[in-house]
């Protein structure tokens, strides 16, 4: 696929367990389009949360290829690695991770200072936070904030700095339905108008639908994609 922005190919990773070799992927081939928003769906240790970590640079592979925007991750080492998580990947992940004495709008901004980024508001992030419905609430702390809140400045923590892609593990995992249907529709608007590339691991088939297609994977492998 020549516009893959995310490329696997013969993807492995072995885990050792004592004197056992656990194989959490088995040869995943997966093309990811830039600009497509991709759900990945499977029960728990069909391998999604690995694959999700490869991806994002957070583990290496044992083989196989992964390139993430023309950068092939098996030549980088856990510094380089480090530097592409910080420009060139967003992570969402189930539990918000917000850090409780910094108001929202702050805990925005640190991480683009993290990255090097100037302080201050981009036309990007502009759109972004008009589109996530945080904008009048950036100065409150995540205690103020309903879990819809605070994973929506989550979102906009992940994206502050533009990044070529957004992984997001269970981004819904800890929200009621009134409030995953919410945050939902603003990750498939993030991707509708802004083209934000966003792979999503779920074990929801109705959050799944959100995307454009849908990879199963089960034992470590890819199975089936639906558009």
């Amino acid at each position: 696929m020549s516009d893959a922005i995310i490329q696997a190919t013969d993807l492995r990773k072995v885990f050792r367990v004592g004197d056992v070799d656990v194989h959490a992927l088995r040869g995943v081939n997966l093309s990811v389009r830039r600009g497509e928003f991709l759900s990945i769906v499977g029960h728990s240790g069909s391998g999604k949360s690995t694959l999700f970590n490869v991806m994002g640079g957070l583990t290496p592979p044992t083989s196989g290829t992964i390139t993430l925007d023309g950068k092939d991750l098996r030549g980088l080492n856990e510094a380089q690695r480090a530097a592409l998580r910080k420009t060139s990947i967003g992570f969402v992940f189930q539990k918000y991770n917000l850090l409780p004495t910094l108001s929202a709008g702050d805990n925005i901004e640190l991480a683009r200072s993290l990255a090097g980024g100037r302080a201050g508001k981009n036309d990007h992030m502009e759109d972004a936070l008009r589109l996530l419905g945080i904008a009048h609430r950036l100065h409150h702390k995540p205690r103020a904030l309903s879990g819809g809140e605070q994973q929506r400045v989550a979102i906009a923590r992940a994206i502050i700095n533009n990044p070529a892609i957004l992984l997001a593990d269970e981004p819904t995992g800890n929200l009621d339905t009134e409030n995953s249907i919410a945050v939902l529709s603003l990750m498939r608007d993030l991707n509708n108008r802004l083209g934000q590339t966003i792979v999503m691991i779920t074990h929801n088939p109705e959050a799944a639908a959100y995307g454009h297609r849908t990879v199963r994977m089960k034992d470590g492998i890819v199975l089936d994609g639906t558009s």
